[in-house]
């Protein structure tokens, strides 16, 4: 139970007026409320590309990965969305805090990309290449904790399929 008091009248309220006051909202002013911020003119959602997160060196057999590393779930929900470009060499992996079914999708990202599912000890599990701008899922089979994304077709020119084991400091100890 919280010390916060209760509404006399049922309803609708805009709170975080001074003195602690509360005003009743009618539904056309929930409404228009809620359409802005679904329009992004309330929204603080990131717009912009995240180029500043930590970064890992990988190894894939003699090709190097220079990989930004998403471990929050901000920053995993964000993940290479609006990137307009990225070098051929980098990629970034997602990093989750246990092993579970891993799914991705592609709305406002806009590099056709493919992401390796990858489990504890480095190994890919599977591959999944997906088209920008697209909300279709695209899952491991079978639970994994990383998930390397990647230029679309890299893992293919360089000969890298399921199996195939990754190098680097997150996998190794595992």
């Amino acid at each position: 139970m919280t010390d916060q008091k209760k509404p006399a009248a049922a309803g609708f309220f805009l709170s975080g007026l001074p003195l602690g006051q509360n005003l009743p909202m009618n539904p056309i002013a929930i409404g228009l409320i809620s359409l802005a911020a679904l329009s992004g003119q309330l929204s603080h959602a990131q717009t912009a590309p995240q180029m500043d997160l930590p970064r890992s060196k990988l190894s894939a057999g003699m090709h190097l990965i220079d990989a930004q590393v998403a471990a929050t779930p901000e920053q995993r929900s964000t993940g290479l969305m609006f990137r307009r470009e990225m070098p051929a060499a980098e990629g970034m992996l997602f990093v989750f805090e246990q092993a579970s079914p891993q799914c991705f999708w592609m709305k406002n990202t806009l590099l056709p990309l493919t992401a390796a599912f990858v489990a504890d000890d480095g190994t890919i599990v599977n591959l999944a290449d997906m088209k920008p701008q697209t909300t279709d899922s695209h899952c491991s089979a079978q639970p994994v904790r990383y998930v390397l994304e990647m230029n679309q077709g890299w893992f293919a020119k360089k000969g890298i399929k399921a199996g195939f084991k990754l190098g680097g400091k997150p996998f190794d100890n595992r």
